[in-house]
């Protein structure tokens, strides 16, 4: 099902109508002041020596284009909001399906989770290290110095052996050098797609239910591997 969270598109257009509605009110208070002034101002000119038409006609053109902008915003903001949802709807062909992305959020899902990592050259010693949200280490192994991509399929088990609950575990890889130098190493997630949303503008994938990605952050797409994963 595609999801959306308290920014979606829905209230997005609502809070645009609201400011566009609220500058429309302002301008219609600023206007009705304007022409009762103008109008106790005619009451009360001299005949003799009348106010200047082209003054109060030059603030009313000036009150009509500001009025004519405000419906140009408004109607910058309603196709604003159509372009978000049909955003959405295009992100339906996510659902259901894995991608990859950058980052140490990793979602464990049915027992299984997938994570790669890039080692650069020179990595003496690396180590896999899985944290709970409580922030305790449950998992923790060797990890392939070799340079390039290395990926690990985790059946979210801990190191002895005990199934973990699924949800949404922190992961990092670090490798040190000959002298003990710490080097930078990328991490790279899987996770299925659950859902999709706009926040502020920003189309986003739900992971798993509980973790958000941009879509400009996914790096792959597959479908779902159906058999067991294992390390």
């Amino acid at each position: 099902m595609i999801l959306s969270n308290t920014n979606s598109a829905t209230n997005s257009a609502a809070a645009s109508d609201s400011h566009s509605a609220t500058a429309k009110a302002k301008l219609d208070e600023d206007l009705n002041k304007f022409l009762n002034l103008l109008v106790t101002q005619l009451k009360n000119q001299d005949p003799l020596d009348p106010m200047d038409a082209n003054e109060f006609t030059s603030q009313l053109v000036q009150f009509a284009s500001v009025e004519q902008q405000i419906y140009q915003n408004s109607n910058l903001e309603k196709m604003l909001s159509l372009q978000e949802t049909s955003q959405i709807s295009g992100m339906v062909d996510f659902i259901g399906n894995q991608v990859e992305f950058f980052g140490q959020n990793l979602p464990l899902a049915d027992s299984h989770a997938e994570f790669s990592y890039v080692m650069p050259q020179g990595v003496a010693k690396g180590t896999i290290n899985i944290a709970n949200s409580n922030g305790v280490n449950v998992f923790y192994s060797d990890a392939d110095t070799s340079s390039g991509k290395h990926t690990v399929k985790w059946d979210g088990k801990d190191k002895s052996g005990n199934q973990l609950e699924d949800g949404v575990y922190t992961l990092l890889v670090s490798g040190q050098d000959s002298s003990g130098g710490l080097m930078e190493v990328e991490h790279l997630v899987v996770g299925p797609v659950t859902g999709a949303g706009v926040d502020d503008g920003v189309v986003k994938l739900f992971i798993n239910g509980a973790l958000t990605v941009e879509q400009d952050k996914i790096l792959s797409v597959r479908k779902p591997i159906v058999e067991a994963l294992e390390e």
